[in-house]
């Protein structure tokens, strides 16, 4: 008996390890940032926006916390109305072997997905809607930055580019 509980201890402390080492990989994500961005939404005109990310770790660092915030940049380049509120929680999955992307905006529908790390510092999200796919691409530039790109497709083989974001962590 004690010989399995033993055995189980460490098959569960493995596990737990592993979770920790994946979560890690998304270290490069933690802090405030805080920069330009711009979003299009169909043939009407650019939208340039002032936005915040700010990730923490939570429950232990099993959860990343995602906060974002976006304000209308103003003609003086001060922020107006916000035109962006989310909060995401990013966790590992370890029975499907990969990272779950829960997202909720005040603007939009919720979205639960998965989130790949397709290179290091480079992760891309996305989801499906009734007029075609929505992804997202964020990477860490060579400065540090945070730049993330949103693209729509009708057809899931061409891509136009709606949004793009770049910050500086504080």
């Amino acid at each position: 008996m004690k010989r399995t509980v033993m055995i189980l201890v460490l098959v569960l402390a493995a596990t737990a390890a592993y979770g920790a080492e994946e979560m890690g990989k998304l270290d490069f994500l933690i802090g405030e940032g805080k920069g330009d961005a711009w979003i299009q939404m169909g043939p009407g005109k650019r939208e340039n926006v002032i936005q915040t990310e700010t990730v923490t770790r939570k429950a232990g660092g099993k959860v990343l916390l995602v906060e974002g915030l976006g304000r209308k940049k103003l003609e003086d380049g001060k922020a107006g109305d916000v035109v962006h509120d989310a909060i995401a929680f990013i966790s590992w999955d370890k029975a499907r072997n990969t990272y779950r992307f829960n997202a909720h905006v005040a603007q939009q529908e919720s979205v639960d997905t998965t989130l790949d790390m397709t290179a290091p510092n480079t992760l891309v999200w996305g989801f499906d809607t009734p007029q075609g796919k929505v992804r997202y691409t964020i990477r860490l530039t060579e400065k540090g930055e945070w730049n993330e790109i949103g693209e729509f497709s009708r057809d899931g083989a061409n891509w136009m580019k709606f949004f793009e974001m770049t910050l500086t962590k504080k």
